[in-house]
This record gives C-alpha cells, structure tokens and sequence, in this order.
C-alpha cells in the first residue's frame, strides 16, 4: 500500500486557514482559491484546506476526529512552540504535559482541528 503524503482539512473559510497554516509551517500555499488552499512541505506531504460546503460527498462531522501532528526535536522546542503559539493567541486546549508517548501540547485551528505539538519520549511505554 502507498504511504500517504496528502490530508485535506475540511474548513469555514480557506483563505483564514490558509493565513493560519502559513504562519504555522511558514511558507506560503502552492494553491489558493476561494474554496481551496494547499500546501507543500519541504518532506512532500501535503496539506489541503478545502470549503467544507464544496466537499463533496458533504462532510457531516466536525474537525475534532483527527489531529495534525507536529513532532520536535526535543522538549524545550515543545514548550518554546507551546509559549510562541500562546502568544499569538491560538486556542491552547492541552498545555505541555508528559504522557506516555512523549511531552505534548494541543491546540485548535479556526475550524476546531486539533494540532497536537510533541517530542516523541525516550523510552515511549
């Protein structure tokens, strides 16, 4: 099976995402129209901003099934990210914790899609 390299956000308003997804992977998109806005990153993934009213077939659940995650070198760049964000005034729904895993934090895009910021742990249980 091919690995995936692409995800499409279902949005309110492409060109708000657009703007906050800039900021966030800090390039501008390849694409960007009214209804749809993509992204390139540097390993080739793909992030899609798509007019949730044009997705078709229609989208009936809200952002909050998944999330988009970011992984860090190390703990201090998670909270450096945790403050930085904080500052801009994104909607911080988990601060930095350690959890099984590695030490995490969670926020919010426009939409209510999680994005989820962490340094994998050393030793993960």
């Amino acid at each position: 099976m091919p690995t995936p390299n692409f995800i499409i956000l279902y949005v309110d308003d492409p060109q708000k995402s657009a703007a906050f997804y800039q900021e966030i992977v800090g390039r501008d998109p390849v694409e960007s129209s009214p209804g749809f806005a993509m992204f390139v990153l540097d390993n080739g993934f793909k992030l899609g901003l798509w007019l949730r009213p044009e997705v078709e077939p229609k989208a009936t659940e809200a952002g909050s099934n998944a999330e988009l995650v970011f992984a860090l070198e190390n703990n201090e760049a998670v909270d450096k990210a945790h403050v930085d964000w904080a500052a801009k005034g994104r909607t911080i729904v988990q601060t930095p914790t350690d959890m099984d895993f590695g030490y995490t934090f969670t926020a919010l895009d426009p939409d209510g899609h999680r994005l989820r910021v962490y340094c994998v742990a050393e030793n993960p249980v």
